[in-house]
């Protein structure tokens, strides 16, 4: 996990949603969910943080779609970027990790739903995988 006060920022391809980490983000989980694989292309690299260590800096392209009754996705609606995984029931939003501004400090930590992996998609680094969720199976999951 990345540790301290840092602050960490990040956003969407074309600036339009622009957010800030005040605190510590967790280390990336690869999701190999097939609604990933059609929001990401692949699966998808979310780290994660506490809804109350989040706020968005600029919010101009930002929209929320319910993928399930259980959370909602936010993106922006003017380059298509994905940003957060929000379920309704966690004090915690998952961000893709991609839309953090580099350096993170995070590393990968483990794969889930490998059991939907595209065919394509070689899972060869060794780390902890789950078929389905890893239901707190990996180290430092927890904030």
């Amino acid at each position: 996990m990345s540790q301290g006060t840092n602050i960490h920022k990040g956003g969407c391809l074309c600036g339009a949603v622009r957010y800030e980490v005040t605190g510590r983000l967790r280390d990336v989980v690869n999701f190999h969910c097939a609604m990933c694989q059609r929001l990401h292309g692949a699966f998808g690299a979310h780290s994660k943080a506490p809804k109350a260590d989040i706020r968005i800096t600029n919010d101009a392209g930002l929209a929320w779609y319910a993928t399930s009754a259980r959370a909602r996705r936010g993106f922006c609606w003017d380059c298509g970027s994905n940003l957060f995984w929000e379920p309704h029931d966690q004090d915690a939003t998952g961000i893709v990790a991609g839309s953090l501004d580099q350096p993170t400090g995070l590393k990968t930590m483990g794969h889930i739903f490998v059991g939907e992996k595209a065919d394509f998609d070689a899972i060869t680094d060794g780390l902890p995988a789950f078929e389905g969720s890893s239901d707190g199976g990996l180290p430092d999951d927890h904030l």
